[in-house]
This record gives structure tokens, C-alpha cells and sequence, in this order.
């Protein structure tokens, strides 16, 4: 559980990630030590980076491998400098961008065997989706349904993205769902911490 001062923390912190590199310093991570409450603990996330609807960048982990403040800084920055679909963000982007965090559950396996079989074990407008056959890989953020509210068009797109024949169940395909709390802000109300 996230609670809201720690929300507000986490979306400064964020924030923070993209502007020091902007202002030509290195990248900056908060010191574990110093953070407290839910961002001190293990956790996983995804920034989401946009500037009037348009995306910035998107990066984020699966996994809880680092402490939760530290893996929002690290993936504020990746959304902003490192993600290969788009370019880096500017100072005029970081000025009018909106920050969006989304904070993951452990990944849950879903037993499914078939394409029809994951769409009815979806729950709609809540599950975020991991699929993995061999090196294809793709993942929606639970914030997805917003733009794909019906479960077939949004694995469809799922499929699309990983990179996998439409529909088409591949051997050994595995899937995993998560839930996210997401929150966010825009720039100009949020604090650079450093």
C-alpha cells in the first residue's frame, strides 16, 4: 500500500530523475536510507512520461528488485533519456509534462492454454497483462484499458506488441497479470528534491 504523501514523494522524486540530467549534472538517485514509508520498501514500477497526451516515455520493472524510491527514480529517468521509441526529453518537454507512476502487485500466473482462455480469465479495466513465448515479451499497464476497454482488441494489441502471430497460442507460451495503483501529476505542480 502506497499512501498519498508517499504518492506525492514519489512523483517529486521522479520528477527529479528527469530534470538534474537536463541541468547537464548525472543522474540522480534518492539514498535508500533516506526514504521512508511504502518507497522504502521493495517494489516495482513504470513511469509514464507525456506532454499534452503524447507520450515521452514508458519504462519500468516487472519485478521488485530494488527499493521502491530508488526503482521510480531509475525508471523516471529510463522513460526519459532511454527509451528507444522515442527521443530524449527536452527542458521545454520536462516544463510541461505530466508524471505518471503506477506502483505493481507481484506477478500472478495465469494457467491458461489457449487465446480464449486468457480472455475470460482477464478482469477487464483492472489486470495489467504479461505474455512471454521464447524471446517474445510484452506487457499493458492495467491504465491501457482507458484506450482498449474490451478484452479482445486489447490482447490483440498485447499480441501485436510482443510480436506474435495474431491470436495464435505459441508453445509454451506463459502469461502473468498484475494489479498497479497509478497516480500522477503534472510538472509544474511537483518539487525537484536535488
Amino acid at each position: 500500500m502506497i499512501t498519498e504523501p508517499d504518492q506525492r514523494l514519489a512523483l517529486d522524486i521522479a520528477y527529479t530523475a528527469v530534470v538534474v540530467p537536463l541541468r547537464g549534472e548525472p543522474r540522480w538517485l534518492p539514498e535508500p536510507q533516506e526514504l521512508t514509508g511504502g518507497l522504502s520498501v521493495t517494489g516495482a514500477c513504470f513511469v509514464t512520461l507525456r506532454r499534452d497526451e503524447a507520450l515521452l516515455g514508458c519504462i519500468g520493472s516487472l519485478v521488485a528488485c530494488r527499493v521502491l524510491g530508488v526503482d521510480v527514480a531509475h525508471n523516471a529517468a529510463a522513460a526519459a533519456f532511454d527509451d528507444p521509441r522515442l527521443p530524449a526529453v527536452t527542458v521545454l518537454d520536462a516544463q510541461r509534462m505530466d508524471v505518471h507512476i503506477s506502483v505493481l502487485s507481484p506477478l500472478t500466473p495465469l494457467p491458461a492454454q489457449s487465446w480464449d482462455e486468457l480472455r475470460a480469465s482477464v478482469h477487464v479495466g483492472v489486470d495489467g497483462l504479461l505474455i512471454e513465448a521464447d524471446r517474445h515479451r510484452a506487457t499493458f499497464l492495467p491504465a491501457v484499458w482507458e484506450m482498449l476497454p474490451d478484452s479482445a482488441p486489447f490482447l490483440d494489441a498485447l499480441w501485436s506488441k510482443a510480436g506474435l502471430p495474431p491470436r495464435a497460442w505459441a508453445c509454451g507460451l506463459r502469461a502473468w497479470r498484475y494489479r498497479a495503483t497509478e497516480f500522477g501529476a503534472p510538472a509544474a505542480a511537483l518539487t525537484a528534491r536535488a
